[in-house]
């Protein structure tokens, strides 16, 4: 079983950085993902990185200010956040999935095909 552990959440002002890791347990998993949740509203994918660290996607409300990466050495995975705006504050989880396609397809920005999630950290932007 892989357990995650997600920190580096906190409240900034609009502008400003936060860098959050999301530290893995027991087995690796082949791809890792950041999901939010903002209150009163779903659940939505941020970004995605494959196992190799070669590939990653973003969702267009954060493209260009977010950056995820990972070190396999410490099965540690990162949302470098910069530029943060008083949207992007949410509940942030990080998830883990054995098998994630990053095709055309786009099922690397789907919630059901992750398999280990975090408890999640808070991001708090104002204004």
């Amino acid at each position: 079983q892989v357990q995650l552990v997600e920190s580096g959440g906190g409240s900034v002002q609009a502008g400003g950085s936060l860098r959050l890791s999301c530290a893995a347990s027991g087995r690796t998993s082949s791809s890792y993902g950041w999901f939010r949740q903002a209150p009163g509203k779903e659940r939505e994918f941020v970004a995605a990185v494959s196992w190799s660290g070669s590939t990653t996607r973003y969702a267009d409300s954060v493209k260009g200010r977010f950056t995820i990466s990972r070190d396999n050495a410490k099965n540690t995975m990162y949302l470098q956040m910069n530029s943060l705006k008083p949207e992007d504050t949410a509940v942030y989880y990080c998830a883990a999935g054995v098998r994630v396609l990053f095709d055309s397809g786009g099922r690397y920005s789907r919630a059901e095909e992750y398999d280990y999630w975090g408890q999640g950290t808070q991001v708090t932007v104002s204004s």
